[in-house]
């Protein structure tokens, strides 16, 4: 993944983050504002209730106005201008708080006004099964008034909580997307830096491996060209087998500097006018002498005028290469190789077909991928690394033209390369 992709993920992953948390905070502040706000008016009309009660009892009047009174921290303060029965007040609070749903625990005081301080009521739980101890709060008192009695809610916010669950489970689901995109960021990162190191690993080596490989390949033409050694036959079937597979060699790094330059963007294609018919017959020799070790053949149809083409020779020559060593190696009987050659609808069309192995439909979708090799079941002899059609499908792309495959399992494969004219 490019270094740009990583950055937008990271900075769209990080908008819409902070899109959430904005919009999650704004939503359960507002359900709790709503919360406090619905319980706040129950109390109220209930204490106005429990203030009715009162003053019916005592046949006495009560304030016009400012009868509630909400302070800081949960307290209310009522205004009742009247003496206060306390065990009277309990049940009266108990009967109007349930009547309006508001079962949560409360405690209540009455102002003495002979002493100058509130006197505390009473602790009144609904889960007196807890068992948690509770201490009482020292109420505070309200200036200006004479007869009047306090009330606090000290466990409103666990109350206002469990009306808020639905919030709080989508809030943890939240939280749980972002630590998952978090750590998934944290994984890609690590993985692309991983990447890297291997990349650039596999760079170097590759680029160190060219200097002992060309060496070798010196030291294999000495060998091949000195009299005794091609007078003596074993000799120069093991210096043939080392240059041979000293070439091998030399394809394969070549190979993966090439793809690193294409993956890198770095490709330069040196397109010169090619004569595309006397360079496939040339690569057809070449590979008929594979195919004959195989007592194989390759049959090269043809129409008889030259196919002028512009295109990179080298990328050209190894693409055509590992498209017919594929033919051949991936073949469990005799291989029959066609190659068609011929000019149709304003396109150039260069076709392989051959009888080999085949590749099903699944494999079809991901013959072009980096790395990816056809399983051949029990069958181990076929060498490779999966970068052959994968190099093959960068260099048609850089030259823009267009690469098919039609297979069958068991009946063979056919790639044709489609070349426009206007491309040619």
């Amino acid at each position: 993944m490019k270094n740009a992709t990583v950055l937008r993920v990271i900075v769209i992953g990080a908008i819409a983050i902070i899109g959430m948390i904005i919009h999650q905070t704004y939503w359960i502040v507002n359900t709790w504002n709503i919360n406090e706000e619905a319980f706040n008016k129950k109390v109220t009309l209930a204490l106005n209730e429990v203030a009715k009660s009162l003053a019916t009892r005592n046949n006495a009047n009560l304030p016009s106005r400012g009868l509630v009174k909400k302070q800081p921290f949960n307290y209310f303060v009522v205004n009742i201008e009247n003496e206060i029965n306390p065990y009277f007040l309990e049940e009266c609070l108990y009967r109007e708080f349930q009547s309006l749903g508001l079962n949560v625990d409360f405690e209540y005081a009455v102002f003495d006004c002979n002493s100058n301080e509130m006197v505390y009521g009473n602790y009144c739980e609904y889960s007196p099964e807890s068992g948690a101890e509770i201490e009482p709060s020292d109420l505070p008192k309200y200036e200006g008034l004479t007869y009047y009695f306090g009330v606090k809610f000290p466990s409103l916010p666990g109350f206002l909580f469990g009306k808020m669950w639905l919030s709080i489970v989508f809030t943890i689901l939240l939280l749980i997307t972002i630590l998952f995109f978090i750590y998934a960021m944290y994984t890609i990162l690590r993985q692309k830096r991983l990447s890297e190191m291997q990349k650039d690993f596999i760079n170097n080596m590759t680029h160190e491996f060219r200097t002992p490989i060309s060496t070798i390949g010196i030291s294999a033409d000495v060998f091949l060209n000195h009299p005794e050694i091609t007078s003596d036959q074993r000799l120069f079937q093991y210096a043939s087998i080392i240059k041979e597979q000293n070439q091998r060699l030399n394809n394969q790094v070549e190979k993966v500097l090439q793809l690193t330059k294409i993956e890198r963007k770095r490709l330069s294609l040196k397109k010169e006018n090619i004569n595309l018919l006397e360079l496939t017959k040339i690569i057809t020799e070449s590979a008929a002498v594979n195919a004959s070790m195989k007592k194989g053949s390759i049959r090269f149809d043809h129409q008889n005028e030259p196919i002028v083409i512009e295109a990179d020779k080298l990328h050209l020559t190894n693409v055509l290469h590992n498209l017919l060593d594929n033919a051949i190696k991936y073949c469990r009987q005799i291989p029959e190789i066609i190659i068609q050659l011929k000019e149709e609808s304003g396109k150039i069309l260069l076709s392989i077909q051959d009888n080999g192995i085949g590749i099903n439909k699944d494999d079809q979708n991901r013959i072009f991928n980096k790395f990816y090799r056809v399983p051949t079941g029990n069958v181990h002899n076929v060498k490779g690394f999966g970068l052959g059609l994968y190099y093959v499908s960068k260099i048609v792309a850089a030259h823009q033209w267009n690469i098919d495959l039609s297979s069958e399992e068991g009946k063979g494969t056919t790639v044709t390369l489609e070349i426009p004219k206007s491309l040619a």
